[in-house]
């Protein structure tokens, strides 16, 4: 189900970059944008990561006796954050003008779509995500 998720996330990476790719003559800016959002992908990435292997290491401190799963648990965490990171990767390799032409599907994204798909990514923030805890504090 994870995987699912992580794909479905990066489908919606892929086609806001590839709109502002795609309208970066008529707004020079876009072209900012694109790098901004990749690298902030990708230090979430790397953020995530460290949280998460950090928790595992306070679970297995605390508890001792799962040791085993924790360590299988590890792994698929690096192997989730490789992947995700080698997709980033692929993306800033590749040539703006190159990467319209490996489109994920045929429709183009317009600018409502790529404004709801901005709050989508921004909403799975952790500081999106704990905005409530926020307001009741």
């Amino acid at each position: 189900q994870a995987s699912g998720g992580e794909d479905e996330i990066q489908q919606l990476q892929k086609a806001l970059l590839d709109y502002l790719d795609e309208n970066t003559e008529t707004d020079a800016s876009l072209v900012f944008s694109r790098k901004f959002y990749i690298a902030q992908w990708f230090r979430d990435t790397t953020m995530e990561t460290e949280k998460a292997i950090k928790s595992q290491k306070d679970e297995d401190s605390s508890e001792g006796t799962h040791h085993a799963k924790d360590v299988e648990t590890t792994g698929q965490i690096m192997h989730r954050a490789e992947s995700r990171k080698k997709f980033l990767r692929s993306i800033v390799k590749t040539a703006p003008t190159q990467f319209s032409t490996l489109k994920m599907n045929s429709d183009t994204v317009d600018y409502e779509d790529a404004c709801l798909i901005v709050r989508y990514l921004a909403s799975m923030r952790p500081f999106a995500q704990s905005f409530d805890i926020y307001l009741t504090q």
